[in-house]
């Protein structure tokens, strides 16, 4: 698998300052990257990495950087164009065809051609997967399942029955899908079981990191929009709606019923309480506790940063004593006007 420096720069719209038929045979980082691969400069602080890489080419913003280097392309976007051309070099991650011999397969399923089923797999009634989708080893396709069109399941991912999954979507080994709310009635000192009724709706081009659990609708269903990029480990209650194109980073715990607007980024360990709403292009930072809903666009955050240990146990003090501070605080303001006043 490989391309001259002028091929991936028409893929691009870039131009190649050097040689144009220079052979790429892999993608790099600019400290390892050998004569055969290409690599990228998209942060500026990275830029004295330039006068030593041993790369073969460099995707560079300007004409300037490119003259840093023996050959290069030059692109508006280097990090963009980088992630088009990874497409390029994604090696084979199967080495069957057709549906393997020890897969279940249910007769009342529909399979379209050249769909990939990989060993013991499960797929059960009614069951629909459309054409050029691949559904790992050991996956598991509930009754009523639909996959629509190049879309690739990764081994060992499991959809409950009546999940739906659009087009062009990657969902990665572990994850579950249509699993029950955690929904519960309390009952004398019990909890009854409220059974989920909804389902999960998933949208196009939709990827689903590993061991990620996105649980079925009590009533009416979870919903994913297009466009949404999920990490790894991350926990998505019933009846969750999330708008076109959000990106949720790794370890975000989103409780039940709440919405999410569109373009939102939620960086990675933060948590949003149930029942609130969150407006479109809206972006939370790592670790934030989100306790009400926001309705105007912007970055928020909570918690504390890091500091030096011995510091944090100095603040972690203070903080404790905030609500005697606070008292001390308005006593000294109400005896301030006090001697205005008599001024």
């Amino acid at each position: 698998m490989s391309y001259t420096l002028g091929q991936l720069a028409a893929k691009v719209q870039g131009v190649v300052k050097g040689d144009a038929d220079l052979v790429i045979e892999k993608l790099g980082s600019l400290e390892k990257a050998t004569q055969k691969e290409l690599s990228f400069l998209a942060n500026s602080k990275y830029q004295s990495l330039l006068g030593s890489t041993s790369a073969g080419a460099v995707l560079v913003k300007t004409d300037e950087l490119a003259q840093l280097v023996d050959n290069a392309i030059v692109v508006s976007n280097p990090y963009l164009a980088f992630a088009q051309i990874s497409h390029l070099f994604v090696p084979a991650t199967h080495c069957w065809s057709g549906i393997h011999q020890s897969a279940v397969v249910s007769p009342k399923a529909t399979i379209a051609e050249n769909v990939v089923v990989g060993p013991n797999a499960v797929i059960d009634d009614d069951v629909l997967i459309a054409e050029g989708c691949v559904i790992g080893a050991g996956c598991v396709l509930s009754r009523g399942v639909k996959i629509g069109k190049s879309s690739r399941l990764y081994s060992n991912v499991t959809l409950y029955h009546d999940v739906e999954v659009g087009e062009a979507c990657i969902i990665h080994s572990g994850t579950v899908i249509g699993a029950d709310g955690f929904g519960f009635a309390p009952n004398d000192g019990f909890w009854e079981k409220i059974d989920q009724l909804g389902s999960v709706i998933i949208g196009n081009n939709v990827e689903i990191g590993a061991n990620s659990t996105i649980d079925r609708g009590a009533i009416e269903n979870t919903q994913i929009g297009n466009g949404v990029k999920i990490d790894n480990q991350v926990q998505i209650a019933h009846n969750v709606v999330i708008g076109d194109n959000t990106a949720i980073a790794g370890c975000v715990g989103i409780a039940g019923s709440v919405k999410i607007g569109a373009s939102c980024t939620i960086s990675g360990g933060a948590g949003i309480a149930g029942h609130l709403s969150i407006v479109d292009h809206t972006h939370i930072t790592g670790m934030t506790m989100i306790t009400k809903s926001i309705d105007e666009a912007g970055s928020y955050s909570s918690g504390m940063g890091m500091e030096p240990t011995g510091k944090w146990r100095r603040t972690a003090a203070r903080i404790r004593r905030i609500d005697e501070m606070a008292k001390q605080i308005s006593s000294l303001g109400q005896q301030i006007k006090k001697l205005s006043d008599k001024g």
